[in-house]
C-alpha cells in the first residue's frame, strides 16, 4: 500500500505530512525543501514526485510510506498499487490568500491580479482530480477539511488511523496540530 497526502498547494498537506511522520509512519521525503516562515515545521516533500508525469513508476519508491503529491501530480499515478489518499481541502479563498502571503514573502509576488481566473482554473482542476479518483478501483479516498483538523485534531488523528488501519501514535499526531499557524484566515 502506498499512502499519498495530496490536496491543492497550501491546503493543509504539511500538517498531514507532520501528523503521520509524527504517528510513526515511514515517510517518502528528501530534505530539500527545508521549512521556513510560510511553514516552521517543514514541507515533508519528495522532490521526484515532481517527475511523475514523465515517469510514474517513481511513485513505488513510496511502497510501505506516506508521500505528498500535491492534486497537479496525483494524475500521474499508476495502476499496479493499492493507494490510500488522503485529500486535504481548504476553502479557496484561503488557498490564494494563503499563495500570495508565500509570493510576497520570497519576493515573486505580482500585486493587482484578478484571482478570479485562478479560482476558476483550480476548480475545474478539483473537478477533474475527483471524477479521476472516483474511477480508478486501486485507491480509497479520506477528504479531510483542513479547518476539521484545527478544530478537532483529535477526531480527525483516530478517522485517519482507522482509514489507514495502522498502529499510529494518537497523542504524537495531535501533538502536530498548532493553531497559531493558521495564518491565513477568511474574513468573516
Amino acid at each position: 500500500m502506498i499512502t499519498i497526502v495530496s490536496g491543492l498547494p497550501r491546503s493543509g498537506t504539511s500538517l498531514m505530512m507532520q501528523m503521520l511522520a509524527a504517528g510513526g509512519m515511514a515517510v517518502l521525503s528528501d530534505g530539500e525543501r527545508k521549512a521556513d516562515t510560510d511553514n516552521p515545521k517543514g514541507y515533508l516533500e519528495w522532490e521526484r514526485a515532481k517527475q511523475l508525469p514523465k515517469d510514474p513508476s517513481l511513485i513505488a519508491e513510496a511502497e510501505g510510506k506516506v508521500v505528498k503529491v500535491i492534486s497537479q501530480l496525483i494524475l500521474s499515478i499508476p495502476d499496479g498499487h493499492d493507494y490510500r489518499i488522503i485529500f486535504m481541502q481548504r476553502p479557496m479563498p484561503e488557498v490564494l490568500k494563503s499563495q500570495d502571503e508565500m509570493l510576497k514573502r520570497r519576493g515573486t509576488y505580482e500585486p493587482g491580479g484578478d484571482t478570479s481566473a485562478i479560482e476558476e482554473l483550480f476548480q475545474r482542476h478539483l473537478i477533474e482530480v475527483n471524477k479521476w479518483l472516483a474511477a480508478k478501483a486501486n485507491t480509497t479516498v479520506m477528504r479531510v477539511h483542513y479547518h476539521r483538523v484545527l478544530r478537532d485534531p483529535q477526531a480527525v488523528a483516530e478517522e485517519v488511523v482507522e482509514f489507514l488501519g495502522l498502529p499510529l501514535n494518537l497523542e504524537a499526531m495531535v501533538g502536530q496540530v498548532d493553531e497559531s499557524l493558521y495564518r491565513n484566515r477568511m474574513k468573516k
